[in-house]
């Protein structure tokens, strides 16, 4: 599981990252075990079955897998799926433990034949290990450097062939040529709300929950359309309704959760509308750099950037330009700001 940026205190109920603890805790019955529970990514499923059949009827390897897209979106699970059907165990990892060239060739000479090596984060990949990584995928083999100055000797050691799945939430980190080595590659987006719908009343049913279909509906509208945010908001859900409901979801029991939690009616929660207020008052609309930005909201820079504006942006409420982030007047009317006159510029809107 890929951790979150580096920031203070307790992950908020709408971050799309998992912390370790979490992670422990999370019931497994609720991940999609085959490309039949797999509810959304229609491409990419449709796809993936076409590949993993055609490997599995040759008895070879499937070429290399790269997943890029945002942090919930099931892309661990989707390697996890790979591996399943195929009919192979996986290995999982990530680019920040992998340190040091000898790291991956311990791990890569662990591997059977066909295995998934499953790396997400691969963006974070040490660049000396990168290297090693591109003759593995490539040529099924090992180069090392053994020893140091005039004794050291280079050893290549060959291997099986495997399947290499890479999980990105920074797709533009990747160098050109380790993205290159991926024959198969898939974006994944964002889960409309029907489909988040589907994939919280299964939760509901594996965690043996009453859930009305308004009460999902209602509650998939508010999970920023990543599924781990619904699950997680789901199992809040299930607290107020045990406590303070008659034990079932419905639709009160949903949106009283919510608004204790300080979620609005599209899924935005106070950091969010921090934000979209700073640029429309502190800095009159806009635009403004991340680093102002960061300043003003005691908030890191790096979590700005992957945590809070993918979905601000996707929603249409804030703008990234070359000369800083800039609120829409989407964002205004969010806020209950008056909007300016059609002829007035963004840079004199206060």
């Amino acid at each position: 599981m890929s951790p979150p940026p580096t920031r203070g205190g307790p992950l908020r109920p709408l971050d799309p990252y998992a912390d370790p603890e979490e992670t422990r805790r999370e019931d497994p019955a609720l991940r999609p075990r085959n490309l039949d529970e797999y509810v959304g990514q229609k491409r990419v499923v449709d796809n993936l079955r076409v590949y993993v059949r055609a490997a599995r009827d040759r008895g070879d390897a499937m070429d290399h897998v790269l997943l890029c897209g945002p942090p919930g979106l099931g892309k661990t699970s989707l390697a996890r799926i790979i591996a399943e059907e195929l009919g192979v165990d996986i290995r999982p990892t990530s680019g920040p433990v992998i340190e040091r060239s000898g790291d991956l060739a311990a791990i890569l000479n662990s591997l059977n034949e066909r295995e998934v090596l499953f790396i997400d984060e691969i963006h974070r990949l040490n660049r000396t290990v990168e290297e090693v990584l591109y003759s593995a995928v490539e040529d099924f083999r090992v180069d090392l450097m053994l020893g140091q100055g005039p004794g050291a000797q280079s050893v290549s050691m060959p291997l099986p062939r495997f399947t290499l799945v890479g999980a990105t939430t920074r797709a533009g980190l990747l160098t050109r040529p380790l993205r290159e080595r991926f024959q198969i590659q898939f974006n994944m987006d964002f889960y409309e709300p029907d489909e988040l719908a589907e994939i919280i009343r299964r939760s509901a049913r594996r965690l043996d929950l009453g859930i009305s279909e308004a009460a999902s509906v209602e509650l998939a509208r508010r999970s920023r359309g990543t599924p781990r945010v619904a699950n997680r908001l789901l199992r809040r859900a299930r607290d107020f309704a045990h406590v303070e409901g008659a034990g079932s979801l419905d639709t009160g029991v949903i949106r009283l959760t919510l608004d204790r939690l300080g979620i609005d009616e599209v899924g935005l929660d106070e950091m969010d509308r921090r934000i979209l207020s700073s640029i429309a008052i502190k800095f009159s609309g806009g635009p403004v750099g991340v680093d102002n930005l960061s300043t003003a909201l005691g908030e890191e820079r790096d979590v700005i950037e992957d945590v809070y504006e993918p979905y601000l942006i996707r929603l249409g409420l804030l703008q990234r330009t070359r000369q800083g982030r800039i609120i829409t007047r989407r964002g205004l009317t969010h806020l209950g700001i008056d909007l300016p006159d059609e002829g007035s510029s963004q840079g004199s809107l206060f």
